[in-house]
């Protein structure tokens, strides 16, 4: 048997099941209660929950960071993956994330991450729609 840290069984087993890197931020962040401590009963169960809610605010850090650092085609791309696994127009799931805002954030994210985060959403969602508009006008015509 194989010794794992809380974290490494997080995103060993948990975060790989899920798709694309926003898909992750959002699971992750969704995992926080009243944006304080993260609620996960299968790692608090195993660890303990000091060391669940330790490898949780690890990793929903690295997920910001992850985005952050990503390039903006590669996020396009995730945009795609990541709405039609949720069952949504991509256009549809970037206003679900934009509108969870500070949500979407660590505790005490790093300066700077709330605004950079909004703007990656904010450009996402311009190129989603631009990329729209050609489909829509081949339709029509």
């Amino acid at each position: 048997m194989t010794l794992k840290s809380a974290f490494e069984d997080l995103r060993e087993t948990t975060l790989q099941a899920i798709t694309g890197c926003l898909r992750k931020l959002e699971y992750v962040s969704g995992l926080r209660h009243k944006r304080e401590d993260y609620v996960h009963w299968g790692l608090g169960r195993v660890y303990g929950d000091p060391q669940a809610n330790k490898a949780l605010t690890q990793a929903h850090r690295a997920l910001v960071s992850q985005v952050l650092s990503t390039p903006i085609r590669q996020l396009v791309e995730d945009v795609e993956l990541s709405s039609r696994v949720a069952g949504l127009p991509p256009s549809s799931y970037l206003d679900r994330l934009r509108k969870r805002g500070l949500d979407l954030l660590p505790n005490s994210p790093g300066a700077g991450s709330a605004r950079h985060l909004n703007s990656v959403l904010y450009a996402l969602s311009g190129l989603v729609k631009a990329r729209q508009k050609p489909d829509a006008i081949r339709r029509a015509s």
